[in-house]
């Protein structure tokens, strides 16, 4: 039997050539997991990029996005309470599953500081479960100082499942004041399209 500094000195070289095994297979697994992940997407058809060329560039496209269908895309504002309150344009023609980013402007026109919450609304009513919502300041209350002025965006995508018969959708804001013990609460009525005043 080798006496016990030489048993510990193979005992440590064992334990290190198995280490720098497994450091090997996970650095191997790392670079793996690239390709893995695109061949499993392509496969599933979730999340798939596709390379096409356009000229001497490469570009990648969501093969999620439905370019055979254009949906338009209208924006409403109202407000309760002395807030001026916009979106940057009136509409929008997107595809379903294609990200879009629309801002909206919210002006404090007081001398003091105010803090609201925007309330969303969608008609038709059933495009409310297909219009996906990734940021946007409804979210939470907002504040805004004396007289000043922000811009808040909305980044959303409108499900591919929407109903076919569904070519409009409108989304519509009530902004409104809060504070203690005051909640937002939506309009006892609503305007027509044509009625809204942005």
């Amino acid at each position: 039997m080798p006496p016990a500094p030489e048993r510990a000195r193979r005992l440590n070289l064992t334990t290190l050539a198995k280490l720098c095994v497994l450091t090997a297979l996970m650095f191997g697994f790392g670079f793996a997991m690239i390709p893995i992940y695109k061949k499993i997407c392509e496969i599933t058809g979730v999340n798939f990029l596709t390379r096409e060329e356009s000229g001497n560039a490469e570009i990648a496209r969501n093969t999620q996005v439905d370019t055979s269908r254009t949906i338009t895309v209208e924006f409403d504002a109202n407000h309760q309470g002395v807030w001026q309150f916009k979106p940057e344009r009136r509409s929008i023609e997107v595809h379903p599953g294609e990200l879009v980013t629309i801002d909206y402007e919210l002006i404090n026109g007081q001398s003091r500081e105010m803090s609201g919450q925007a309330i969303p609304s969608y008609a038709p009513a059933v495009s409310a479960e297909h219009f996906r919502k990734i940021e946007c300041f409804c979210f939470r209350q907002q504040t805004l100082g004396p007289n000043e002025t922000r811009r808040f965006p909305v980044v959303f995508m409108v499900d591919p499942r929407l109903p076919a018969n569904v070519s409009t959708i409108t989304l519509s804001y009530t902004f409104f004041e809060v504070g203690a013990g005051m909640q937002p609460q939506l309009p006892q009525t609503r305007l027509s399209v044509a009625e809204r005043v942005i």
